[in-house]
């Protein structure tokens, strides 16, 4: 077992995986907090979790949305609860997120609009018997015998028609074609959402974006302890070694401004590797230009993979997630309002004020677009008068519905003019698009994390005989949980800490909602509605 007082801590990435692991480091396995290093390629951390000005013009974006919810994120809750909130130090982030969501509480009236702009009876799920039978069957079989079957392997194609359907693809960004083991892991980690589904109501947000409420106050406070984070140092390979049968990591090589160098690691050091990336060589557009999708992968965000993969029979497969673009690729746009007029209109329309409503989905439009009206302001700095809003598009390479081009080369302005046409909102049609900045993103490989895999595609956590190194982020394998949520970045990076320092404390339990009976008869009733 490593010594924690003499070990230097070398986290690479600066991902929210990171962030976490660095603040376990600190607050459990006693590492001083001068002895953890973070490195980030660029000058910002968070890595997914972002929220900023717009880069190619006035106003903001954020490329991805996350709820979150109480029961099943129980490491990202112990996390938060000891970190202080920006605005009040006497309360941590997580109780100020419990009083935000007590004070703006979630229950939408207008989950699914329709091709004829109303808003549907969501409640009614429509699955019929033989969708009920293949949903337990996905449910009972192991994933060893599931494979690398795809969702749409797995149902009739009856199932794909039903309102149900329309909710769980949009709410956790599914494609008939991923990974059948990820739905399945779905299903069972967020049972207790199939009775809220239609509305909701389960789902916690926090009061800014996600940057702002939960990636500054955690950096704030690394930072304030004496954490290193470095800016601008991209680590581009690890060295191993494998004395008496046990695997160590022993040199990073690291590229920054002022040149290349290495790192060697100590006896008792250690280094955390977040490994891929959903939001590499993401391309922006602004109102009036298209994202360029990137197919060549010129940031390097899986280089590192690549060159790690090669070294362990155990190190995962980074060409299973990043090798199938048009099956991970997806656009997200941000809206920065000047004037209310589109917000209160959306008001008036679904019944929901701001941040009380979340996913707005047009289930039948050709894009499958879906919208969100955040609690506002979504950002800190805001300026009087102006407001944000957030959505996305799953099928990008069909042509729209009133905008007769695909939504990936669609400008900003074309991408809104869909949307307002999907609302219906004819009468203030002029006034929003004379008033509005769209900033639209497509990430090539948002959606990598559902890729059909095999067992052996994703690294274990802290691989078989490994006595200083651990792999992080969404792309390693934690049984039973589920990607593409908070929660398995910060998971894996409790597991990373506690086992290579030997910590002598719990890490939260896996919530298994169908062990509570009230839980599984509330999704049964759901399932019959």
């Amino acid at each position: 077992m490593l010594d924690p007082t003499k070990a230097e801590v070398w986290l690479v990435g600066g991902g929210i995986a990171s962030l976490a692991a660095a603040a376990f480091l600190v607050r459990d396995a006693g590492v001083p907090a001068a002895r953890v290093h973070i490195l980030e390629e660029t000058g910002l951390v968070g890595g997914a979790m972002d929220g900023a000005r717009s880069p190619v013009q006035d106003g903001y974006v954020t490329r991805g949305g996350r709820m979150l919810e109480y029961e099943a994120y129980r490491c990202l809750w112990n996390l938060l609860d000891s970190i202080p909130s920006l605005e009040n130090a006497e309360v941590s982030v997580y109780r100020e997120i419990v009083a935000f969501n007590e004070e703006v509480k979630s229950r939408s009236f207008a989950r699914l609009i329709d091709g004829s702009h109303r808003i549907v009876d969501a409640a009614a799920y429509g699955l019929d018997n033989r969708d009920r039978l293949e949903l337990t069957r996905l449910l009972a079989l192991p994933e060893r015998l599931l494979g690398a079957r795809r969702i749409e392997d797995m149902f009739s194609e009856h199932f794909f028609q039903t309102l149900f359907w329309q909710m769980w693809r949009t709410t956790f960004a599914f494609q008939t074609w991923h990974s059948a083991i990820e739905m399945k892991r779905y299903c069972l980690r967020f049972i207790q959402e199939f009775p809220r589904l239609h509305d909701l109501s389960g789902i916690r947000r926090t009061k800014y974006n996600q940057y702002d409420s939960i990636i500054r106050p955690l950096r704030n406070w690394l930072t304030a302890q004496g954490v290193d984070v470095r800016s601008g140092a991209r680590v581009v390979d690890v060295d191993f070694d494998k004395p008496e049968g046990h695997r160590r990591a022993i040199r990073l090589h690291l590229r920054e401004k002022a040149g290349e160098s290495t790192i060697d690691l100590g006896p008792d050091d250690a280094t955390f590797v977040t490994l891929g990336s959903i939001t590499s060589d993401s391309a922006y557009g602004g109102n009036d230009s298209v994202p360029e999708l990137i197919r060549d992968r010129r940031d390097g965000g899986w280089a590192l993979w690549e060159r790690i993969a090669d070294k362990g029979k155990d190190f995962g497969r980074p060409n299973t997630f990043f090798g199938n673009i048009d099956e991970n690729k997806w656009e997200s746009f941000t809206l920065t309002l000047h004037g209310e007029t589109f917000l209160k209109r959306i008001v008036e329309f679904t019944g929901n004020q701001p941040g009380t409503g979340g996913l707005m989905t047009f289930f039948e439009s050709s894009w499958l677009m879906s919208l969100v009206n955040a609690y506002q302001p979504h950002f800190p700095d805001m300026p009087p008068e102006t407001f944000t809003m957030w959505g996305y598009g799953l099928f990008i390479d069909r042509q729209g519905d009133y905008v007769r081009k695909p939504m990936a080369q669609c400008t900003g302005k074309e991408i809104l003019t869909e949307l307002l046409r999907q609302f219906g909102f004819d009468d203030i049609f002029d006034e929003v698009l004379a008033t509005t900045n769209v900033t639209t993103v497509i990430m090539p490989y948002a959606s990598a994390l559902f890729s059909r895999r095999d067992i052996k595609d994703r690294p274990p956590v802290i691989p078989e005989g490994a006595r200083n190194f651990a792999f992080l982020g969404q792309f390693v394998e934690i049984p039973e949980d589920t990607v593409f949520t908070v929660e398995y970045s910060v998971h894996g990076a409790m597991i990373a800490v506690y086992e290579t320092f030997g910590v002598k404390k719990e890490i939260p339990p896996i919530y298994h909602g169908l062990m509570d009976p009230k839980v599984g008869l509330k999704a049964l009733e759901a399932a019959f509605t």
